[in-house]
C-alpha cells in the first residue's frame, strides 16, 4: 500500500468547498497529504480545514476565484510558503448549471462556461507546471467529464470545454514527460452532487440518467477519490496523458 501513500506530499484542490472537490481533498488527506483547499466561499473552507486537520494533516484555506490568474498565483505561493511544498494539483473547479441547444445558446453563456471550465484550467495548469518543473516533478489532475469524451446534447459549450481540457492535458503531458511532471484527467459520468441536484432530484429525469448507465445508478463524489489518489501517488508513476473514465460503464 506504500505505492498509494501520499505521506510527505502537499496537494492543492480547487473547487474544494463541496461535492467532488471536497471529497478529493479529504481523501488526499486520509492518504497522507497536507492539503491547500481553494474555493470562493471561505466559511465552507474553514470547516473543511478542520476536518483535514482531524486526520492529522496540515491544511490551508485560500479563498480563490479561479477566473482570476492573480488569485491562482496567490494560492500557489501561499501553499509553498505555508505548507512547504507543491506536489499535486487537482483542477476541480468548474461545472455548469444550464442546458441550451446551440440555436438558442446565448454567446455570454458560451463564454462563461469556457472561461470557468477551460481557460481557468489553462491558467492553473501553466502556473503549476512552471513550479513543478523547477521542483523536479509533480502530478496535475484535471477533472474533465464524459461530456468531454462524447458529445452531450444541449451541452455543446460544456463538451467543448471539457474536451479541450482533456486534449490540452494530453498535449502538455507529452511536453513535460521528461521533467517528472505528470498530467492526467478523470472523466466522471453522472455523479450526484449539489451542482446537478435540480436534475437527479426529479424522479423522471433521474430514471433517464440511470437508464443510460450500465451499473444502473448514479455515482457519488466519494467514488472519484480512489482514482484521484491513484493519479496523485507513485502507484501511477508510469501514467501520464491518460483519461480515466469513472462512469459506471456509460461510455463502454
Amino acid at each position: 500500500m506504500k505505492l498509494f501513500s501520499l505521506e510527505g506530499k502537499t496537494a492543492v484542490v480547487t473547487g474544494a468547498s463541496r461535492g467532488i472537490g471536497r471529497a478529493i481533498a479529504l481523501g488526499l488527506a486520509e492518504a497522507g497529504a497536507d492539503v491547500a483547499v481553494a474555493a470562493r466561499t471561505e466559511s465552507d473552507l474553514r470547516t473543511l480545514v478542520e476536518e483535514i486537520e482531524g486526520h492529522g494533516r496540515n491544511a490551508l484555506a485560500v479563498p480563490t476565484d479561479v477566473l482570476d490568474r492573480g488569485a491562482i498565483e496567490n494560492l500557489f505561493a501561499r501553499t509553498l510558503d505555508e505548507l512547504g511544498g507543491f506536489d499535486v494539483l487537482v483542477n476541480n473547479a468548474g461545472g455548469t448549471r444550464f442546458i441550451a441547444p446551440i440555436t438558442t445558446l446565448r454567446p455570454e453563456g458560451w463564454d462563461k462556461v469556457i472561461d470557468l471550465n477551460l481557460n481557468a484550467v489553462f491558467h492553473a495548469t501553466q502556473l503549476a507546471a512552471q513550479r513543478m518543473v523547477d521542483r523536479g516533478g509533480g502530478s496535475i489532475i484535471q477533472i474533465s467529464s464524459v461530456a468531454g469524451v462524447q458529445g452531450a446534447e444541449g451541452l455543446s459549450f460544456y463538451s467543448a470545454a471539457k474536451a479541450g481540457v482533456r486534449l490540452m492535458t494530453q498535449s502538455v503531458a507529452r511536453e513535460l514527460a521528461s521533467s517528472g511532471v505528470r498530467l492526467n484527467s478523470i472523466a466522471p459520468g453522472w455523479i450526484a452532487t449539489d451542482l446537478n441536484a435540480n436534475m437527479w432530484s426529479d424522479e423522471g429525469v433521474r430514471k433517464s440518467m440511470e437508464d443510460s448507465i450500465p451499473m444502473g445508478r448514479l455515482g457519488n463524489a466519494e467514488e472519484i477519490v480512489g482514482p484521484a489518489i491513484f493519479l496523485a501517488s507513485d502507484a501511477s508513476s508510469f501514467v501520464t496523458g491518460a483519461t480515466l473514465l469513472v462512469d459506471g460503464g456509460q461510455l463502454a
